[in-house]
């Protein structure tokens, strides 16, 4: 049965969503064995041995010319990785893929003071209430050491970053060499990183300087599960955005938050509070209001 094309990119972030939201279970599920760094080298490494065959068998064809851009798209979305597994192992997954998640705020924020785009005083509200719900998260859990609100709102940032320039990328190459560009550089990253640490004498630190360690038992599983999770989420996000308008395929990203707070309470964390659920609602809220005002610009 073919999808009809009106409901393509509905459906392509969705299971894109169920992906990241699986991944998320996963390296939650190796807290305690291992820093977000080492997290990262194995997302990436298996996600290359799974992408590589697809390369060699369909090559790309693809007008190209953009490498610069590419990579800079692979190291943004690392920077993102880093700093949202950093999260994942320290604060509750829901909590973390909300601040992840706030990264429509940042796009509507960059679009308008880099680009010139103002969609109207619907967005600046929706931008206000973002952030109101970022207040209503922080402040709930404040136990938690505040850089680790910090690196979840870098996730934001940065992945508000690495999709602005995805839009620009999905008519130049094929949905697979992007998928690979950031799959490279986080593979490289840690790599060179954990070099540093045993040839320089740099201490581990949980986030870039690794302190290698072998998967055991389960945890190749779990190893495994994240890098096939993520390269599935990360192909269908890019499958998302080339299939329709961003505005309209980003609001169903915000399903990732419905997923994670349920696996994340089957793997151990509480079901969030009142006001943490009025600030994940609150950025829900906030992200699905610029991306309908944006679709109806666009569509004007």
């Amino acid at each position: 049965m073919r999808l009809d094309p009106r409901y393509r990119g509905i459906f392509y972030m969705l299971l894109a969503a169920l992906g990241f939201s699986v991944m998320g279970g996963a390296a939650k599920s190796l807290k305690g064995s291992f820093g977000a760094g080492q997290l990262v080298f194995f997302r990436n490494l298996v996600g290359l041995l799974a992408l590589a065959p697809s390369l060699l068998i369909r090559p790309p064809v693809q007008p190209g010319g953009k490498l610069g851009r590419l990579i800079f798209r692979g190291l943004m979305g690392t920077i993102a990785l880093y700093t949202l597994l950093y999260c994942i192992l320290h604060i509750p997954l829901g909590t973390a893929m909300s601040y992840n998640l706030t990264s429509a705020v940042f796009i509507a924020i960059f679009s308008f003071f880099l680009f010139g785009e103002y969609h109207g005083k619907k967005v600046v509200v929706a931008v206000l209430l973002g952030f109101l719900g970022m207040l209503l998260i922080y402040k709930p859990i404040m136990h938690f050491p505040w850089y680790y609100h910090v690196a979840g709102l870098i996730s934001g940032i940065v992945s508000a970053i690495a999709y602005l320039t995805l839009g620009r990328l999905a008519r130049y190459y094929d949905p697979r060499v992007i998928v690979l560009s950031f799959l490279l550089s986080g593979f490289f990253i840690p790599l060179v990183t954990m070099i540093i640490h045993y040839t320089a004498g740099v201490p581990a630190d949980g986030l870039f300087i690794i302190d290698w360690q072998w998967p055991e038992g389960r945890e190749w599983f779990s190893v495994l599960l994240l890098g096939l999770a993520a390269l599935f989420g990360q192909y269908f996000v890019t499958r998302a955005y080339g299939a329709d308008k961003a505005g309209i395929v980003s609001v169903f990203g915000y399903a990732n938050i419905v997923y994670s707070v349920f696996i994340g309470m089957a793997l151990g964390d509480a079901f969030p509070d009142w006001m943490s659920s009025l600030g994940i609602c609150c950025i829900i809220g906030s992200g699905a209001i610029i991306s309908l005002v944006k679709r109806r610009t666009a569509i004007s």
